[in-house]
């Protein structure tokens, strides 16, 4: 059977225009649809603190268009408080919010609907704890100016450097006499209690050296009561890294570093934080003739008590943290040693030492003209 017509396919086409049409490439008539992009995380909320009261702390305290019930009191050692006909309510780690509330709980047992007024006009001083590479490690007192305002939320990052007398981790760590020279400024850790009773420790770790080298944003948290501050130890220090720590206020204006033996000023010295062995010595009026510059000894006591004796060569050129010119730490003994010929000399000296009265005796009696025997008879009558 012979076909009359040409095969076709759907719509009326050929087989050969079917084919080519299938091989032409159509055209989009709308922008392709990109894949759809999640939204970025939400940025978590700032950290805040809410002061919370605890003994030493003084309030004032009035119900509104209410006389009798004005009271000045102070958070007594077992954090409570005494107020005009209710008496003793506890207070101890409430915020300022909690404590009101507290209070007119209290009195609406026989008043009807009180407006109570609640203020802080005097905080407790803050006890912060700071251990670690610190001149002087331990637990400080920093007392708060009244005027500061507590009863709000404070951001932790946010830079409290006149924050109406609040104390920051830069006064706390100068107030322990500054980062030592082991002192690692990348990794400062601030802990803080939990605000809740039972709750896990909050822990804060800042880099400053990173900010001081390239700069920056700086963070200067507040302190409060019961936080704690450490200072880790450097792990590698280089002198980039260790120069900067000193040249900021971080570090101690001076350390004291006692030199003794053959220099010209022997005693202690003060010297800038993290300078080098040769610093100290030209600070004690460098090496005299008598001295060597091949023996010096660098006497060192570790946090553990230990005393190391380490004997070093003095060389002023030497670059910072070499072998012969490590930077100086507070509380450091540098001893210059005596020259060859020094020691050679004190040694005749010493052995000579047991004749010199007598070798002075027999010298006076040839210059009076006098036998030696005459004088020994004489002084022995």
């Amino acid at each position: 059977m012979v076909l009359s017509a040409p095969l076709s396919f759907g719509g009326g086409l050929r087989a050969e225009e079917r084919i080519n049409w299938l091989k032409t490439p159509v055209k989009a008539t709308a922008p392709l649809l990109a894949p759809p992009q999640l939204p970025p995380p939400p940025s978590l909320p700032p950290q805040t603190y809410r002061y919370r009261l605890a003994p030493g702390d003084r309030l004032v305290t009035s119900v509104f268009k209410i006389e009798g019930y004005e009271a000045q009191v102070q958070v007594l050692s077992d954090g409570t408080i005494n107020l005009p006909r209710l008496g003793t309510v506890e207070v101890w780690g409430l915020t300022l919010e909690e404590a009101r509330q507290r209070i007119t709980n209290g009195y609406s047992q026989f008043l009807r609907r009180p407006l109570v007024y609640l203020d802080l006009v005097e905080q407790r001083p803050i006890r912060v704890t700071v251990t670690g590479q610190v001149l002087r490690p331990g637990v400080f007192t920093l007392p708060v100016n009244s005027q500061g305002s507590v009863g709000g939320g404070v951001e932790l990052g946010g830079v409290g450097g006149g924050g109406g007398g609040w104390p920051t981790m830069v006064d706390v760590i100068q107030k322990a006499g500054g980062i030592s020279a082991t002192g690692d400024l990348a990794r400062l850790e601030l802990l803080r209690p939990s605000p809740t009773p039972g709750g896990s420790t909050q822990s804060y770790v800042f880099d400053y050296l990173t900010v001081l080298k390239n700069g920056g944003f700086a963070p200067n948290p507040l302190i409060y009561d019961g936080d704690s501050i450490r200072v880790y130890k450097t792990i590698s220090p280089v002198n980039v890294d260790l120069l900067t720590t000193a040249a900021s206020n971080f570090a101690p204006a001076t350390i004291n570093v006692q030199v003794a033996g053959e220099v010209f000023a022997p005693g202690v010295v003060q010297i800038s934080s993290n300078a080098p062995l040769s610093r100290a010595i030209l600070a004690s009026g460098g090496v005299t003739r008598r001295g060597s510059v091949t023996r010096v000894d660098l006497i060192r006591m570790d946090g553990q008590g230990r005393t190391t004796v380490k004997q070093l060569r003095y060389d002023p050129n030497a670059v910072l943290s070499s072998t012969n010119n490590p930077p100086m730490r507070n509380g450091d003994v540098v001893v210059v040693d005596r020259n060859n010929l020094t020691r050679f000399t004190d040694g005749m000296n010493d052995a000579l030492q047991p004749l010199t009265p007598i070798v002075n005796a027999a010298s006076i009696f040839r210059l009076l003209g006098l036998p030696t025997g005459v004088g020994s008879s004489s002084r022995s009558r």
